[in-house]
């Protein structure tokens, strides 16, 4: 009985217990599967093919929001038709959060097919104080993405609205871009900005632009400059976190120049052109910029021809010498280039019949601690794999530049040349350039260089028509014929593949499809529409295409003739100066006329030939660079005013020179308006 008495209670408290877990168990079996929680307004870090499911998954409540972030998704996987497809496919009736992110993918979509001025005028709409914080990031880097090839106000702001939004690598990326946007300000956008008197960060970043481009020329000012304006900024964002380019300023530390070694061919064929740069770089070693120092010079050997077929030929060929050229008439003088005290020793060692690593050797074992040259294209492909401590200014430039802390290029390559009359014709307005080039690997290289340049600027196709000899000129002439104005397109970098083949319509706005690759083709094709042609020919050759062009052309007007330094050379008399009326060319600003005693002198000295005399002005601008050689490798900005024009480098460290421009008028050379 005591047994029976004690298992009853028990029991009776069991069931009810166990009646409760059934039934819950029930409950739970008989809920509904709910879905995951969509918010379009935050970041979409799954893929297409999960939102695509769970859209097709979802009740009409939550489809749309789905469908955004498929489209967004869609866009980081570059599907860009699933994209353009889905886009077109949202309903009509969306909230206005929905409606946000809508047109906010159209901006992207738009800029991913790369059409960044529609992008821009759809994200131009859109008030990014609705949006999340997310959405905000992302509207800024399509607005970013916009105008990045548009350096101004719109470019800067984007940028400096994004900051706060950012953290790690992605916030120094910001600071960085945003001062590259600031220093490719043009000087004229630069003076005529107009700010809102709120815009207290952007008129410090503008404060501490003024400060670089007033200083960039002194380490030292510099250095100080920019710690005073961290103290005036403290809130700023570049104060706190500086862009590395001007962090690298700070750690600037100048490069010893107290033993220069110079290579250069002493001997054989190439001892002609060692001998004129040897002469300039002495020469402004000693100071002597009115008067051409006589350098020590090795035994005298046979010497080249002043136009060598060899590929490492760095000038173009110059003409015999006749009678004195025509005088510049006014042509502007840019400032001297700084000058180093004659304090640092030179050792000049002959290239011909050594090695490059065994010169590189010898002169690191006698105590230099800077190499200028070599010169010959060949040794300087070397110094790719050049295992040396030493800092190297290369007189030449490789076809593949090597982007190495201790080594510069500087050459006087026509190359460099094109891409500066590419600058200047864009400056001109023109639209339709057609380049006159020889035929071969040269007009090739040079044609290639002014086209790459042209698209940087924001121009579109350049046309190429090579020329045969002078005696195929001679014959073409003879014969009544001229030079027509036609060509064809320049291979450049290729376009980026069409990602979708049909334009898609989205609440009124039109998404146009990228141009096919036979769209591109024939929008390429000569269309007669030059108006602008850039010459790369040698004076007797320039006597014969000048007529040949004005023949085919009529009395045309509207189309402007450009030349290469290639064509003007001693020995144009008032006949030649007359026929080129009108013609524009460049020149090393020795020249066209910067220091008249100068090239007077040199002119005397190198029996006017002037493809020596530009390589002595070289020979005086690579003493320049030499002692200045850790500001143009670690200073973004540095110019210098040089003998062969105003010298820049890119990151590379590659020096490019801007010319001065001439034109013949009346029989007379001006400098070109």
């Amino acid at each position: 009985m005591l047994f029976s008495h004690v298992v009853r209670p028990r029991k009776g408290r069991f069931v009810p217990v166990l009646l409760a877990a059934l039934i819950a168990a029930g409950c739970q079996m008989q809920a509904p599967q709910t879905t995951p929680p969509v918010n379009i307004q935050d970041a979409a870090t799954a893929s297409s093919d999960y939102y695509l499911q769970q859209m097709q998954q979802s009740s009409d409540d939550n489809k749309a929001d789905w469908q955004l972030l498929a489209i967004r998704a869609l866009l980081n996987e570059k599907k860009l038709p699933q994209a353009a497809a889905q886009l077109g496919s949202l309903p009509a009736s969306l909230s206005d959060v929905q409606r946000q992110e809508q047109q906010l993918l159209t901006g992207e979509l738009q800029l991913a097919q790369g059409d960044a001025a529609t992008a821009a005028t759809t994200l131009g709409t859109l008030n990014p104080k609705g949006l999340s914080a997310n959405q905000q990031a992302r509207y800024y880097q399509a607005l970013i993405g916009a105008n990045r090839n548009q350096p101004g106000l719109p470019l800067i702001r984007a940028y400096i609205a994004q900051e706060p939004l950012l953290t790690g690598q992605a916030h120094q990326d910001n600071i960085d871009q945003t001062w590259m946007a600031l220093v490719q300000l043009p000087p004229q956008a630069f003076n005529s900005l107009v700010i809102n008197a709120d815009e207290n960060v952007l008129q410090g970043w503008l404060d501490l632009l003024r400060l670089y481009q007033d200083n960039k020329q002194d380490p030292d000012l510099l250095k100080a400059g920019i710690r005073d304006w961290q103290t005036r900024y403290p809130q700023n964002p570049a104060a706190k976190t500086l862009p590395t380019l001007l962090n690298q300023v700070l750690n600037f530390q100048q490069a010893s120049t107290a033993r220069i070694a110079l290579l250069l061919p002493l001997s054989g064929q190439a001892q002609v052109f060692g001998d004129a740069i040897q002469q300039g770089f002495m020469a402004a070693q000693n100071g002597l910029q009115a008067t051409p120092a006589a350098a020590p010079a090795p035994a005298a050997t046979e010497a080249a021809p002043a136009a060598p077929a060899d590929p490492n030929a760095v000038v173009s060929p110059s003409a015999p010498p006749a009678e004195t050229a025509a005088p510049v008439e006014s042509a502007p003088a840019p400032a001297p280039a700084p000058v180093a005290a004659p304090a640092a020793s030179v050792k000049v060692y002959d290239t011909n019949g050594q090695s490059l690593p065994a010169l590189l050797a010898q002169a690191q074992q006698d105590g230099a601690t800077l190499v200028v040259g070599p010169l010959l294209k060949s040794n300087v492909e070397q110094l790719a794999t050049a295992q040396t401590p030493l800092n190297i200014l290369a007189l030449n430039q490789p076809e593949t530049v090597t982007n190495l802390p201790n080594l510069c290029y500087f050459a006087l390559s026509p190359e460099d040349e094109a891409r500066d009359a590419a600058r200047h014709i864009w400056s001109q307005h023109k639209q339709m350039p057609l380049i006159l080039a020889p035929r071969g690997t040269l007009g090739d290289r040079i044609a290639k260089a002014f086209a790459d340049e042209w698209q940087k600027q924001g121009g579109q196709t350049v046309l190429q028509q090579g020329f045969g000899s002078s005696a195929e000129l001679k014959q073409a002439i003879n014969g009544g014929a001229g030079i027509r104005l036609t060509g064809t397109p320049v291979a450049t970098a290729p376009a980026q593949p069409a990602p979708s083949e049909q334009g898609v319509t989205i609440g009124g706005i039109t998404i146009p499809a990228p141009p096919t690759d036979a769209q591109i083709a024939g929008a390429a094709a000569p269309s007669g529409n030059v108006d602008a042609v850039y010459i790369i020919a040698t004076q007797d050759e320039m006597t014969l295409i000048k007529p040949m062009i004005d023949m085919s052309r009529g009395s045309r007007s509207g189309v402007a003739l450009y030349a290469s330094s290639r064509s003007y050379q001693a020995g144009a008399g008032p006949d030649y100066r007359l026929e080129m009326e009108g013609l524009e060319f460049s020149d090393i600003p020795l020249l066209a006329g910067s220091n008249p005693q100068l090239m007077q002198q040199a002119s005397a000295q190198f029996k006017s030939d002037y493809s020596l005399v530009r390589l002595y002005a070289m020979g005086m601008d690579a003493w320049s660079l030499a002692n200045h050689f850790a500001e143009m490798r670690g200073i973004p900005g540095f110019q210098l005013a040089g003998t062969t024009g105003g010298l820049s480098a890119n990151s590379d460290c590659v020096i490019h020179r801007q010319l001065p421009w001439l034109q013949y008028r009346r029989g007379s050379l001006v400098p070109a308006g």
